[in-house]
């Protein structure tokens, strides 16, 4: 009798559908959970309701089975309530010492930071920006970036010459303006600035860092380590079956898309 109730156990597994086994080992859905998206170019923009992280954030709902409600918050805003717990997830963030105290990451793309300068402040590397004393840069209050690209901004900050704003288009408004001579981007900007008439009194810089990891930020007060490794697992099923990568090809060409997700 043993020989039959183990062999119909073996028979009950080898029947359940994948979707099944997911549900067996995924997310625990009993509650409805929270993710807040920032606007920031190609990430999200609120006139379009679209973007990458919008394309991931449905696809981890589809995924996982759960009810994620989703909101709209400034960047400073969401590292608040993730710290505290009143916010499970974001996306597209990266890690410092200070974050890794309160936020898990499950990464899925990686990307390099770049100055974005005026033509006509003369600029060819970061250094010929920061031995001009009248140079401002501008940042989105509450980001970082890569390690030298922090560095500069860090040190520029401590000579009292950074401007922060909210979002993106502030910032371009400023250089516009010549109020700030340079800020930090990343791709998810160049379309921005490609269309606007920012790419005609602008140049591009490489800050001379490697590709850094971004990925969904898990709060730590409100989801367990095994929940957070379980959201990894969704993540990174995500970057096998090639659901990122089309995600992002639908923004970047196929090689830029490519190197982002696999890294």
């Amino acid at each position: 009798m043993s020989h039959f109730f183990r062999a119909m156990g073996v028979a009950f597994l080898v029947l359940l559908s994948p979707g099944t086994a997911l549900a067996l080992t995924g997310p625990d859905c009993a509650r409805p959970l929270s993710l807040a998206l920032h606007e920031h170019g190609l990430l999200y923009s609120s006139e379009t309701g679209s973007g990458i992280d919008k394309d991931v954030a449905d696809e981890l709902i589809k995924r996982s089975g759960c009810k994620i409600v989703v909101n709209v918050m400034a960047r400073a805003r969401i590292w608040q309530l993730i710290e505290s717990g009143a916010l499970d997830f974001s996306l597209s963030g990266i890690s410092n010492e200070k974050r890794d105290t309160f936020a898990g990451f499950a990464w899925y793309f990686s990307n390099k930071y770049y100055l974005l300068a005026r033509k006509d402040a003369g600029v060819r590397q970061l250094t010929d920006f920061e031995k001009n004393p009248h140079f401002q840069i501008g940042v989105i209050r509450s980001f970082r970036y890569s390690k030298n690209a922090n560095e500069f901004v860090d040190r520029l900050a401590a000579e009292n010459r950074v401007i922060h704003a909210s979002g993106l288009d502030p910032l371009y408004e400023l250089l516009a303006m010549n109020r700030i001579q340079g800020m930090i981007i990343e791709p998810f900007d160049y379309s921005q600035v490609a269309g606007s008439q920012i790419r005609d009194l602008s140049t591009i810089i490489d800050a001379n860092d490697p590709p850094v990891p971004h990925g969904l930020i898990m709060s730590k007060r409100s989801l367990t380590a095994t929940e957070q490794a379980k959201w990894r697992a969704v993540v990174d099923e995500m970057r096998k079956d090639g659901t990122l990568l089309r995600i992002f090809g639908k923004y970047f060409s196929a090689d830029l898309a490519s190197a982002m997700v696999n890294f």
